[in-house]
C-alpha cells in the first residue's frame, strides 16, 4: 500500500476517511496489516505529507493510533495528550491539520481502562498532573450514575468508561464551540468531527452514532 500523494488526498470525503479507518481497525483486530514498504512511504513522503485523517487519543501505550487503525506513513496526524482532551495548542493543531494540510475527518478517540480518567475520578493530585485532571473533571461531573460515592471511583470500572466516553463527547463539544473555523468546516461538510472508544481488552474501535 503506498503512502498517501496529494491526488489521493484530494479524492478523499470524510465518510471516505472513516470507512477507510473503519476497514484499517477490521484489520488490526484480525491481526491482517496491510501490504506496506515503510521504507518506500519514507522516501514517498519526504518532500511532502498528505495525512486524510486527525487522530486526537490518550498517550496510553497501548492505544497507538497508527497501529490500533493499521495506517501507515503519512497517512494520520496523530495528536496524543493524557486524557485524550484539547486546549489551545492542541486546537490550533488540528486547524492546522484540517484546513491547511487537507485532513478529512478528526477522531477523538477514547479509550477502556484509561489512568487518566481514573485519576480524575479519585480525584488525584500531584504536581502538574493535577491541574492536568482537572480538564477531565467536567466529564466525571456530567456523569450522574452512581451516585454512592462509595462507587464513583477508579474501583468501579463501568463508571471509568462511562466517563471515558463522557470525556470524548465534551471534547467534541468543545472543539465546535472554540475553533470557529473546524465548526464552519464541519457545517460545510469539509470534514467530519466524531468520537469513538478503543476496547483494551479486544483492540475493537466503536465510533460514536452522533457527531
Amino acid at each position: 500500500m503506498k503512502a498517501h500523494t496529494r491526488e489521493t488526498q484530494a479524492s478523499m470525503t470524510p465518510e471516505k476517511a472513516l470507512l477507510f479507518l473503519k476497514e484499517g481497525n477490521e484489520r488490526f483486530q484480525k491481526n491482517l496489516k496491510a501490504n506496506r514498504n515503510l521504507l518506500e512511504q519514507v522516501n514517498d513522503t519526504s518532500e511532502g505529507q498528505f495525512p486524510f485523517a486527525t487522530i486526537l487519543s490518550c498517550i496510553d501505550s497501548r492505544v497507538s493510533a497508527e497501529l490500533v487503525f493499521d495506517q501507515g506513513l503519512g497517512d494520520i496526524f496523530s495528536i496524543r495528550i493524557a486524557g485524550n482532551f484539547v486546549n489551545q495548542d492542541i486546537l490550533g493543531s488540528m486547524e492546522f491539520a484540517c484546513k491547511l494540510a487537507g485532513s478529512k475527518i478528526i477522531v477523538v478517540l477514547g479509550h477502556t481502562s484509561c489512568g487518566a480518567v481514573k485519576g480524575a475520578c479519585d480525584h488525584a493530585e500531584m504536581g502538574n498532573l493535577t491541574a492536568m485532571l482537572a480538564k477531565i473533571t467536567p466529564a466525571v461531573d456530567a456523569v450522574t450514575e452512581p451516585k454512592a460515592e462509595e462507587l464513583r471511583n477508579s474501583t468501579n470500572t463501568e463508571f471509568v468508561d462511562n466517563v471515558a466516553r463522557k470525556n470524548v463527547q465534551l471534547t467534541i463539544q468543545r472543539i465546535l464551540k472554540e475553533s470557529p473555523i473546524l465548526f464552519e468546516m464541519q457545517q460545510n461538510k469539509e470534514i467530519r468531527i466524531i468520537g469513538a472508544m478503543y476496547d483494551v481488552q479486544n483492540g475493537e474501535v466503536s465510533f460514536f452514532d452522533q457527531d
